[in-house]
Parts: structure tokens; C-alpha cells; sequence
């Protein structure tokens, strides 16, 4: 592992290392692509998990590549350093600015209105200026060390500010754009009291990449209405006066991001992760089925509706506890906002509740786990569950449900999955299902635990050719070469 010490930014140069070399590709995201581990002599870094990491470390590692990100630690700066074939170039930030920039503008002002205001969003000045320091750090990082018209990918809704920055800075970059949560109408946009500076950053993008259709259409329509932009469809033109012509074309289009099915289908077949699949079981005491729910513990996954429809269907008598058991995973998620504190209150009252009434001296309602796991676990967890619920009240793709069916090597288990999530748009054979909707939902609940093998079999095998064949390799390769033909 590679080891870095660490030292206070100063005020002279914001933070910003001197670069002593220039990268013809960089990605940029608001965290590295990888984790620091150890302490003292020991401490070193490790690869993150994570589809994004997994699709571009081999561009990066064939390319002059270099990724510009924060390494996770507040009030200290790392220098750059390489590591797995990967340049890695970090960029500090103070605590204030995680609780401003990133708590507070990031997640607590634009992750709930680009999910439909399922939590209302807050709007506050100090916020906005630290989101657009923060953003003028990272743009400047970049410049200082991409080549003559290197090609920077800018990844989601922390950064959006950036490519228009870059573009006033270096107009000679090829510019991509991937927004990787939804991307709200335009009625609901209006509502951000900075929107046309927040268009104007992402229209300096050449390529914008979005998962759904529905999202690059969006915000096609935000772009014509409050930034001045025009065009049809998702082709926009917009005023760059960098340009003889004074104009310059962008282009917002989907492009799904999917996951490593190669990966999660080696694991899946390691015996020593069936065996943990087969002892899980076990564990909960041999029920007929096992569902399964993976997510974040936020607001937007729809925890709250799918225990809401399990303990209906107990006191329905619709399902046994002993005969049907809910492993709930729900990773730590932004404990320091007090939107999740609250959130993580309540699902745990109502797990403790659905238990208490249910729960008999042998079986278990509710199996909650509010724990992060490796990723050998939640293949484990997969292998184990005849049943997995994705029932995302918004969600960008989800790419739980994507593992869960590339991890059924024997086409069994069937997916319960929101049509809300951009997963629904590719696996079509799922059950689709509407969360809001508490007896439709349980309605797909009991169909899913009752569905014959042979259908289940079909469905299954649909879904498993799609995962496979476009894996998060193309997706990143798509969007490149998408790239390279808007910037020739």
C-alpha cells in the first residue's frame, strides 16, 4: 500500500499542490477512488469498492490518466501519489466546507430536490459560496495539470459548477459530464434559488450523461428556460464566446451506468460463498423464503414502504414469521444530518416494533443490519435471498438490483423492483411495482414468494443476459467514445 503523510493547507495556495505533470485524461469526483487504511507507519490506501472505480481504473491505467478528488479526511492535504496504475491527485477540504459544501449544499439542498422533494430541501447563502469555492478548487486542480486539450470526465451533483470553470480557464478540454442521481422537472428545479448558475456550470460541459432518458429531457428544458440555451430536444446550443461563431452545441443524452458482472458472477460461484449463502439460512433458522433489502439508509431507498407492507401482510396472515423472514441492510448514510438521524430513529422503532409483536422464541420478522459489508458478504446476502426489494421512491439506477440478478448463477430468485429506480428501464422482467402504492406492493410480495420455478427461471435468465452484456466496461466506453465524436 501506498503511504502518504499528510499537512495543514495554507491560505497561499488554497490548498491546491504545485503539479509537476500533466495527464491527457482525468476524472473528477468529490472522493478518490480509493480509501485510506492503517495508522502511523502502517497507514496506507486501498482501491474503493464501487462500479465507478471498477469501469475507469483500466482507461486510466492505459491512458496518461489522472483522478482529481478528496481523500476523505478534513483539514489536511495529501500530495499526489500513484497508485494501482492510477495518478492520484487530492484535493483538501476543511471541515467547514464538509459541513457546508458537502453536508450542507450537496445533501441537504440538492440531493432532496433532484429526488423530488421527497425531504424538503434547504436553501442558504453561506452554503451556495462554499459549493462554489469548493467547485473553483477543483476546476483549478485540473488545469493546472491537464495537457493541451486533454479530455476530463466531471462525475455528478457535488461538481456542477466545474465544467463551465474549466471552460473559461481552458477552452482547448474536451469536457463529459455524468450526473449519476436523477435530475429533476423543471417546475421542481425552478424552485433552487441559484438554477441558472447551476445550468450554466453544467453547459460547459460538451457531453452531458444522464441514467434515464426523462433526466437528459429535463434538463434540456431547464437549460432552454432559465439559461438562455436553445435547440430541439436534447441538442443544445448555447453562447460561448471562446468560439469564432460565438456559439457551441452540447449535447445531454443516457447513458445507464450498470456494474462489474464479472465480478459479482466469479463470487458468486467461489464454494466458500455459497457456503456462507448456505449458512445465513441457517442462521435464520431454515425460513421457506428470505427476502432481502440492500441500501443506503436514506429516505429516498423506500425502507419505510416495504416494512410497512411486511407488517401488513403478518397481521394479514398473509406470510409466517418462521416460514418467511426480512434481512433489512441499511449502511450508515450522513449521520451528521439531521434528517438521517431522525430517519435511522424511526426505522429502527419500527423494526423493534414488527419484532416485538411478531417475533416468536425460534424465528425473526426482521433481521436489521445497520452495518456496511464487503462485497463478498452482500454476494453472500444474494445467494441467500429468494426474494430481493428495491422499492426506491426515486432513484437515479440502483445498482443493488443489477447485482442481485447477475449473482443468480442458477436463475432462481425473483426481483421486486420500482419502477421509480432507472434500473426498470433495463430489467423489464422484474416485478415492477409502484412503493407508493402499500397493497399493490404487497400484492407483488406474495406473487414474488409463490411464482413458479419455470417463470421465475425465465424472467431471471432475461434479466441476467442484460446485466452481462452491457456491464460497466461498456458504459464507460460508450460515453467516451460518445466523447471523442461531440469533440472531434
Amino acid at each position: 500500500m501506498s503511504q502518504q503523510t499528510a499537512k495543514k493547507p495554507t491560505e497561499e495556495d488554497d490548498g491546491i499542490p504545485a503539479r509537476t505533470h500533466i495527464y491527457d485524461f482525468l476524472v473528477v469526483s468529490n472522493r478518490l477512488p480509493v480509501d485510506r487504511v492503517g495508522e502511523g507507519e502502517d497507514a496506507g490506501w486501498r482501491r474503493s469498492p464501487g462500479g465507478l472505480v471498477t469501469a475507469l481504473a483500466p482507461v486510466m491505467e492505459k491512458s496518461d490518466g489522472a483522478w482529481v478528488g478528496w481523500h476523505g479526511a478534513p483539514d489536511e492535504e495529501v500530495e499526489p501519489f500513484e497508485h494501482e496504475g492510477i495518478s492520484i491527485l487530492p484535493v483538501p477540504l476543511s471541515a467547514q466546507e464538509v459541513e457546508t459544501y458537502y453536508e450542507g449544499f450537496s445533501n441537504a439542498t440538492l440531493w432532496p430536490l433532484y429526488h423530488d422533494v421527497i425531504a424538503p430541501p434547504e436553501f442558504h447563502r453561506t452554503w451556495w459560496d462554499a459549493y462554489r469555492k469548493v467547485n473553483q478548487r477543483f476546476a483549478d486542480a485540473v488545469t493546472a495539470c491537464a495537457a493541451d486539450g486533454a479530455t476530463v470526465w466531471v462525475q455528478d451533483y457535488q461538481l456542477q459548477l466545474v465544467p463551465a470553470m474549466l471552460r473559461r480557464q481552458r477552452p482547448d478540454l474536451k469536457i463529459g459530464f455524468f450526473n449519476h442521481i436523477p435530475f429533476p422537472p423543471q417546475e421542481i428545479f425552478a424552485q433552487l434559488p441559484w438554477r441558472r448558475q447551476v445550468l450554466e456550470g453544467l453547459l460547459g460541459a460538451d457531453l452531458l450523461g444522464f441514467q434515464r432518458p426523462n433526466d437528459a429531457s429535463n434538463f434540456a428544458r431547464a437549460a432552454r428556460r432559465y439559461a438562455g440555451a436553445s435547440g430541439k430536444g436534447t441538442h443544445l446550443v448555447v453562447h460561448d464566446p471562446t468560439r469564432h461563431d460565438g456559439r457551441r452545441e452540447v449535447r445531454a443524452e443516457a447513458f445507464p451506468i450498470s456494474i462489474d458482472t464479472a465480478r459479482i458472477a466469479e463470487l458468486a460461484s467461489r464454494p466458500d460463498i455459497i457456503e456462507r449463502a448456505r449458512q445465513i439460512r441457517q442462521d435464520l433458522g431454515d425460513p421457506k423464503v428470505i427476502m432481502l433489502g440492500v441500501d443506503r439508509l436514506d429516505y429516498t431507498k423506500g425502507i419505510r414502504h416495504r416494512l410497512k407492507a411486511f407488517e401488513e401482510l403478518l397481521t394479514d396472515g398473509r406470510v409466517k414469521v418462521g416460514e418467511v423472514t426480512l434481512i433489512q441492510v441499511a449502511s450508515p448514510s450522513r449521520e451528521r444530518v439531521e434528517q438521517y438521524r431522525l430517519l435511522r430513529e424511526e426505522i429502527e422503532g419500527t423494526v423493534g416494533r414488527i419484532n416485538g409483536t411478531f417475533d416468536t422464541m425460534q424465528h425473526t420478522a426482521v433481521r436489521y443490519l445497520h452495518h456496511s459489508y464487503p462485497t463478498e458478504e452482500m454476494v453472500a446476502l444474494y445467494l441467500a435471498a429468494d426474494v430481493m426489494l428495491v422499492t426506491a421512491l426515486r432513484d437515479g439506477m440502483n445498482l443493488v438490483a443489477k447485482e442481485y440478478v447477475a449473482s443468480r448463477l442458477d436463475g432462481t430468485g425473483a426481483l421486486i423492483l420500482s419502477e421509480f429506480a432507472g434500473a426498470a428501464d433495463q430489467l423489464k422482467q422484474a416485478l415492477l411495482i409502484n412503493p407508493h402504492d402499500i397493497a399493490g406492493l404487497k400484492d407483488s410480495i406474495t406473487t414474488a414468494i409463490n411464482l413458479p420455478p419455470g417463470i421465475a427461471a425465465r424472467r431471471m435468465k432475461t434479466m441476467r443476459r442484460q446485466v452481462l452484456v452491457h456491464n460497466v466496461e461498456e458504459w464507460s466506453s460508450i460515453f467516451l467514445a460518445r466523447l471523442k465524436e461531440v469533440c472531434p
